[in-house]
């Protein structure tokens, strides 16, 4: 449990979602231009910590906007078994 009050700070909190929405709409961009994962067609190291983070942009609740390459680089990432064991946490 976070105790610090600044972490109940509501402007604070949707400064940060404004931010993070920002930060993924970049990432549909990137992935609409590259073909599909981070850094081209193909999966690499690079998508390990963006699918991470993507995870988490997914599993934390708050209304999010549409991202449509965002979502459908998480399906991909999905259905690699390891993906759902590490990042998903076995939840697929």
């Amino acid at each position: 449990m976070r105790k610090n009050p600044a972490f109940h700070d509501a402007r604070e909190i949707e400064a940060s979602k404004k931010q993070w929405t920002r930060t993924v709409a970049i990432l549909d961009g990137q992935l609409a231009r590259s073909g599909g994962h981070v850094a081209g067609a193909a999966f690499t190291l690079a998508d390990i910590p963006i699918g991470l983070s993507v995870n988490r942009w997914f599993m934390t609740p708050f209304e999010r906007s549409s991202f449509p390459h965002v979502e459908a680089y998480y399906e991909r990432l999905s259905a690699r078994p390891a993906f759902v064991r590490h990042g998903r946490n076995g939840i697929a």
